[in-house]
């Protein structure tokens, strides 16, 4: 097959672990980034060109969009779709596991745990803050990545000066209950085709909160409980998800989702766990293929 990964970064980490395994699958792996297509509809259909050449030859496309450009990469991959070639994600799950709030109403919606979290607006940040009961809060801006817009507030007073400011820039966020038992750390589950096949815990580093690795957290292999891995695949069914990385938090009351990534990097999990991630999606591709 003819599979196109949809990068910027040819050199990522994780673009290269994708053209190893189709590779040595036998199909032809190719980059392209998406800042180089052309969208239009034309007589009715969708039209793709790339560097002024037609898109007419690719079987299946694998999304790596980034956050700074969601709007213009899910509609491409909406254009792909709408010429009926398989995407491992579809444009309407990047666009809602992108969105942090519209991704916790639908993750609700299905009956999946998460942190007690709250969409702020502009007249009842008092009474908002108020169902906190003066507890340490997390602000998150709707989209971030790596750990980027997130603060700890350590109690309403402090949260209540930083919103009016994050307000008056016209930032969307929203609040969420602080873990404080789970310690800094985190589970994250890769999910492909209903299953999940690799999983790790991350550890923030001294004196954060964040257990990114990308801020200097650390990593060790993990095996998930059973309510765990049933989460974890509750969370990808419910934002439709072929392939994600699931974070879960361990609390006190049970595990809790705390976000679901689209376009999850490789090179923390493939290297922590030994797991070869993308031959599993390329497996997906072929099952889909057939």
């Amino acid at each position: 097959m003819n599979i196109a990964i949809l990068s910027r970064g040819s050199n990522l980490y994780s673009t290269k672990s994708l053209i190893r395994a189709g590779e040595a699958r036998n199909h032809s792996m190719e980059v392209l980034d998406p800042d180089f297509f052309q969208l239009s509809v034309e007589e009715g259909k969708a039209m793709l060109l790339y560097d002024e050449e037609p898109i007419d030859d690719l079987h299946a496309v694998i999304p790596r969009i980034g956050a700074s450009n969601t709007y213009y990469g899910s509609s491409l991959v909406r254009q792909f779709e709408a010429m009926g070639i398989f995407t491992v994600v579809t444009a309407e799950s990047i666009v809602q596991s992108r969105d942090k709030w519209t991704s916790f109403q639908i993750l609700s919606k299905a009956g999946v745990a998460v942190p007690k979290t709250v969409l702020v607006n502009s007249i009842h940040f008092e009474s908002q803050l108020s169902c906190f009961e003066n507890k340490p809060i997390i602000i998150k801006l709707l989209e971030g990545t790596h750990g980027n817009g997130v603060i700890l507030a350590e109690n309403a007073h402090a949260a209540l000066a930083t919103i009016e400011t994050l307000h008056t820039t016209g930032v969307k966020f929203l609040l969420q209950e602080f873990i404080a038992e789970s310690k800094g750390a985190d589970v994250r589950a890769i999910v492909v085709d209903g299953v999940v096949v690799a999983s790790m815990k991350r550890q923030c580093k001294e004196g954060d909160f964040r257990s990114n690795l990308h801020r200097g957290g650390s990593s060790e292999v993990i095996k998930l409980t059973n309510d765990e891995e049933h989460l974890a695949l509750r969370a990808a069914k419910a934002l439709r998800l072929g392939v994600c990385g699931v974070d879960i938090l361990q609390s006190e009351r049970g595990p809790l989702v705390l976000e679901v990534n689209s376009t999850p990097g490789l090179e923390g999990i493939e290297t922590t766990t030994g797991k070869n991630i993308s031959k599993s999606i390329i497996g997906y591709i072929e099952r889909n293929k057939r």
